[in-house]
């Protein structure tokens, strides 16, 4: 899976960027990045979201236990890797009903963080456990 993101959009965690190597100037560029993956990987499905967003990811060489989804709702963008141990506790916690997969519950997480409660990201981030990640 790869996620690249305008620092108009989400600044970069400092985790990320080593001591004294922020500049202007990326040494490659978002278009670079995501025309590599294309290139290096078979059968990429990918979505570019105006200049400020590449995302992508496939299936080629994917573990049965760590299955990728890939799933747009309410202009909510997803890509998910791997399975939630606790899938149908957190269906009827979000009101979702049984077909709803990991990737969605996801998507339905995020919008109640964001729209309907004032729940700090680690209560509803802990809620989720499995072996899982996620970009969106």
């Amino acid at each position: 899976m790869l996620g690249v993101f305008s620092s108009s959009i989400v600044s970069p965690p400092d985790e990320l960027v080593a001591a004294g190597s922020r500049t202007a100037s990326p040494k490659t560029t978002a278009a670079a990045l995501w025309k590599r993956f294309q290139e290096k990987n078979a059968s990429t499905v990918s979505v570019e979201i105006g200049e400020h967003v590449h995302l992508a990811y496939t299936h080629h060489n994917e573990s049965p236990f760590q299955p990728r989804s890939f799933v747009v709702k309410d202009e909510v963008f997803c890509l998910f890797e791997g399975v939630l141990e606790n899938l149908g506790h957190l269906r009827q916690q979000y009101g979702l009903g049984k077909s709803a997969n990991e990737v969605l519950l996801v998507i339905e997480a995020y919008k109640a963080l964001r729209d309907r409660a004032p729940y700090p990201v680690n209560h509803v981030v802990g809620h989720l456990s499995g072996s899982l990640s996620t970009l969106g």
